[in-house]
């Protein structure tokens, strides 16, 4: 079944804190919220101005506030790049402290990416050295929590689908999974379609974005990721490929939700939740 989510950091550029975002999905029916982590603190979020959750938040109470509002948590993004050296030593405890927050507040996924460029002075074999080590460390929680650790493509290796299968063949583990990002694997010139038919067993989430022609006439296969869409979903030049990819998720069987990433400017996440539920529907 095709569930309809969203992340909180469409109202990041509305300066709103997460109860905006959570106030929103209740009120137009969705099931669930995706929220991103600050490990630490933030004087913009604790100043009620960003909708991310730090992890000293108590995980209990916010259950309680989003069971309330009749809402589920889908997934923890902790995108530290774990394509840099710094991600063993500061991504890994990140990620670790997301894990038991995912645990405590009862989302199954945990969201992880590689860096926008890749690291000055390394290798990819000693890139992908790295990436190995931090999933060996971070993989470990993620069972022993019963908490998923999913791939984003983000950057330049994990937007690349040949270097994406290396990272999933170093571990023959259920706890290793794919969060699709529509937007992305199309902004880093990429067919969507394909990337998501190559990797339909590993998909357990997915980023619903869009792209302006724009922006694409402008970066596309120069960059490898952008936050969220500044059009609606079905308003952008990737509209048939997300298209495309819902009828690939029907056909497989797929079971899980589809987060909308798309800047809250007024009407957008509105049209862009309308166009998503015709499309599940056709």
């Amino acid at each position: 079944m095709l569930r309809i989510g969203m992340h909180v950091d469409n109202w990041r550029h509305q300066d709103a804190p997460f109860e905006v975002p959570c106030e929103f999905a209740r009120r137009h029916g969705m099931e669930y919220i995706e929220f991103g982590t600050i490990d630490g603190d933030y004087f913009v979020q604790a100043l009620g101005y960003n909708p991310h959750i730090p992890l000293h938040t108590d995980p209990l109470k916010l259950k309680r506030y989003l069971d309330g509002m009749g809402l589920k948590v889908s997934q923890l993004d902790a995108a530290y790049p774990i394509s840099f050296p710094e991600g063993l030593y500061r991504g890994v405890q990140y990620t670790i402290r997301t894990i038991q927050f995912a645990r405590a507040v009862g989302a199954r996924f945990v969201d992880t990416t590689d860096g926008a460029r890749k690291p000055p002075g390394l290798t990819d074999e000693e890139v992908m050295a790295l990436i190995r080590q931090y999933y060996r460390i971070v993989l470990e929680w993620a069972e022993s929590h019963d908490v998923v650790i999913n791939i984003e493509p983000h950057g330049p290796y994990t937007t690349d689908p040949d270097t994406m299968e290396r990272i999933f063949e170093m571990f023959d583990t259920p706890y290793l999974r794919l969060n699709f990002d529509t937007g992305n694997t199309f902004i880093s010139g990429r067919d969507p379609v394909r990337f998501l038919e190559r990797f339909r067993h590993k998909v357990a989430h997915l980023h619903i974005k869009d792209v302006s022609e724009s922006l694409a006439k402008a970066v596309r296969g120069e960059e490898t990721g952008i936050s969220t869409s500044v059009v609606a979903v079905g308003e952008g030049v990737n509209a048939e490929n997300i298209a495309g990819c819902i009828e690939l998720l029907k056909r497989i069987g797929f079971d899980g939700v589809l987060s909308i990433e798309c800047e809250a400017a007024p009407g957008n996440v509105e049209k862009s939740l309308e166009w998503l539920r015709r499309e599940i529907a056709r």
